[in-house]
């Protein structure tokens, strides 16, 4: 027992070098020490969500989609997996992978309904399955409803109720 303890401290250890490195911008540093954590740990949820991380920012989205898919099928914590989910929907997105894009974003609404960035993430993949009418209703509700700019502000009224009103025509 006393060893398993040992080595859970190590690990954490490991990692929080790794995260230290990817914040400082040794991003291929970072994700070789995540990579043999992965390796020595592959039903680690939280240890998979930031390999898959690490490929993201170094842009290797393809690389990123097997450690994101792993990690949320293991079961991550809410936060880590509300973020998982993003980047996923994200990846796959930027991977041309529409529908499957679309259905991370929509499980991620399901379980985070308030989350803007999903909601925003969701209206880019929505426009790429050309579901345009959908895609501008999301965009402007979210812009009516959060923006700090006072012009936008002054009419957030009115662009929250045309949002789903983008083709009638008032005679």
């Amino acid at each position: 027992m006393n060893e398993h303890i040992q080595k859970g401290a190590q690990v954490n250890q490991e990692l929080q070098k790794a995260i230290e490195l990817r914040e400082q911008g040794e991003l291929n540093k970072s994700k070789n020490i995540i990579l043999r954590l992965v390796e020595d740990h592959p039903n680690n949820a939280f240890l998979n969500y930031q390999c898959a991380w690490s490929h993201d920012v170094l842009g290797e989205e393809r690389k990123a989609v097997p450690y994101y898919e792993k990690a949320i099928q293991l079961g991550l914590e809410k936060e880590n997996l509300e973020d998982a989910l993003l980047g996923l929907g994200s990846t796959y997105r930027t991977l041309g992978e529409y529908e499957k894009s679309k259905e991370t974003f929509l499980k991620g609404l399901e379980s985070f309904p308030n989350n803007r960035a999903i909601q925003v993430f969701y209206a880019m993949t929505l426009y790429n399955v050309k579901e345009h009418h959908q895609a501008m209703e999301l965009l402007l509700k979210n812009i009516a409803e959060t923006t700090s700019d006072e012009d936008i502000k002054k009419f957030g009224r009115a662009i929250g109720f045309y949002a789903d009103k983008l083709d009638t025509v008032w005679e």
